[in-house]
């Protein structure tokens, strides 16, 4: 399978004090296969701290599979991963509440609210209870949840979902998100009450992948196009 080195150039700073630093992260021939498939066949990306990147490509690209690589979900099948100063997947642990990672299916208990959800996923994370609980009730108001926030998950609508998914995404602060298809399932005043959740800057490194190609190379600083 030919190598793929799918970067193109927006408006990254190349500046020499960028350039010094560690990157956020770092790919050099990074393959994985399926079996007979690859999905990534060697791709190489270096990523300066809070730049923000742009992933498409057609369905079957390798997308999805390179956000779980970086979020330490999925083991590569070859090449170098680095991430935030970790070589994966042997130093997965040190990730732990330094990413943010929103994929295809919500990461919440169908059985436990919107409330619980976040609640427990600031315990795995380790945040103090009297810190994070004003944190929760203020994401809840931010995306219009806080009325349904004591329903079950199972109740609640694929928008409404979504909804709750970010705020466990960023709940926990993370230095990178990993955000796969942020928008789906998500109304024009969904996406309005999210956008300042999750946008670019602060220092925040991301990596947002879209079939809306317009939309997210807007506020990328440059682009990776796969397949």
């Amino acid at each position: 399978m030919e190598r793929t080195a799918a970067v193109q150039s927006r408006s990254a700073d190349a500046s020499p004090a960028n350039r010094a630093l560690e990157p956020a992260i770092g790919l050099v021939e990074l393959r994985r296969d399926f079996g007979d498939r690859t999905a990534l066949p060697g791709v190489d990306l270096r990523v300066e701290p809070g730049q923000s990147v742009a992933v498409i490509g057609p369905n079957g690209s390798g997308k999805s599979t390179l956000l779980r690589i970086l979020a330490g979900l999925l083991r590569p099948s070859g090449g170098v991963v680095s991430v935030l100063g970790c070589d994966l997947p042997k130093e997965t642990h040190r990730l732990r509440g330094r990413v943010g990672y929103l994929g295809h299916e919500p990461l919440l208990y169908r059985d436990l609210s919107p409330r619980e959800n976040l609640g427990l996923s600031a315990a795995l994370h380790g945040l103090d209870r009297e810190v994070i609980e004003p944190r929760i009730e203020a994401l809840l108001d931010a995306v219009g949840m806080t009325a349904r926030a004591d329903d079950r998950v199972a109740e609640l609508s694929a928008g409404m979902k979504q909804r709750i998914d970010i705020c466990r995404a960023v709940l926990h602060e993370p230095e990178l998100l990993l955000l796969d298809e942020p928008d789906a399932h998500l109304d024009p005043d969904a996406r309005r009450r999210l956008t300042p959740l999750i946008a670019a800057g602060n220092g925040r490194t991301r990596l947002v992948v879209s079939h809306e190609r317009g939309v997210v190379t807007a506020a990328a600083d440059f682009v990776l196009e796969l397949g």
